[in-house]
């Protein structure tokens, strides 16, 4: 098959261990991340198929309407909130799932100045989860281990399942914001997600607060965050997630009290072998005709 992954802008793909099993195959890489409609579909009109890392390219029906060759797309990792599933179905496309200071310190030290910084220690303190799945439940036992309260919201079955632990359910969103001295997004990405923390939760959080966003940076209504801080509610907040990924720049990054990341949590070897090794064997399978796990059926 002729396979085209796009958005490897670290240049990594190749030197996975994964990248093998694309042996006896076609393989285009791209390294950087492009937008427009005609660009895209320039570098992807003749893929068979494509592996997406992640959310990097949205793959909608006007671009999938200018690619004739398409059979596949291969996802790294679960989400597809990118992917516009009702039009590969349409056109026959088969979308597989793979599976306190610090850095003001530290560059303070180096200029040699010393404990310039008061931090906040977290024992007793309210982390609030706001979506108790898999990372929404690593997150509990972490809190659990210094010793703080943890407080949980979203849909019912997320309720359900932090109560069944023997964790406190907030009594709502609004009271999730409240309360947290530390709040942390947990939700996946969609047409319901999107957007679902407006400028009005913010504005409840303690100025002593920190929201942190690891998840997806469109849960946060656009420029909430930013005015948010500005007002001082909260009075902290730290994110590896930005609407439009790779950031060269951006409001937030002017923030004295925003720490940003540059999407690190997935950025990490054995992610990559898994996910990518994963996305790969789909593609295999696919191609010798062997049942896949079809997203978009």
């Amino acid at each position: 098959m002729k396979i085209v992954i796009p958005d490897d802008y670290q240049d990594c793909v190749r030197t996975l261990e994964a990248f093998a099993r694309l042996e006896g195959h076609e393989v285009t890489v791209f390294n950087d991340t492009v937008t427009d409609l005609d660009t895209l579909s320039a570098r992807f009109r003749d893929a068979e198929a494509l592996v997406l890392i992640r959310e990097r390219t949205p793959i909608t029906a006007e671009l999938l309407a200018r690619l004739p060759n398409l059979r596949v797309i291969s996802q790294t990792g679960g989400g597809a909130a990118h992917v516009d599933l009702a039009a590969c179905r349409e056109r026959g496309v088969t979308v597989l799932a793979a599976m306190r200071h610090i850095p003001e310190e530290a560059a303070n030290l180096k200029a040699g100045r010393w404990q310039r910084t008061l931090g906040t220690g977290l024992k007793g303190r309210t982390l609030g989860i706001f979506g108790y799945g898999r990372i929404g439940q690593l997150m509990a036992r972490y809190a659990r281990a210094f010793e703080m309260e943890v407080l949980v919201w979203g849909r019912e079955g997320t309720r359900q399942r932090a109560a069944e632990a023997g964790l406190e359910v907030a009594a709502s969103q609004a009271a999730l914001f409240e309360r947290s001295d530390v709040l942390s997004l947990h939700l996946r990405l969609n047409d319901e997600t999107r957007g679902i923390v407006t400028a009005e939760d913010l504005a409840r959080m303690k100025p002593s607060a920190l929201l942190v966003n690891t998840a997806r940076a469109p849960l946060i209504a656009p420029g909430a965050l930013e005015a948010a801080l500005c007002e001082g509610r909260p009075g902290m907040a730290a994110a590896d997630v930005f609407d439009d990924e790779p950031v060269i720049d951006h409001p937030l990054l002017e923030m004295p009290n925003f720490l940003g990341l540059p999407h690190l949590g997935y950025v990490e070897k054995d992610s990559y072998e898994l996910y990518f090794g994963d996305a790969f064997d789909n593609l295999q399978a696919f191609a010798a005709g062997r049942p896949v796990k079809n997203l978009a059926a």
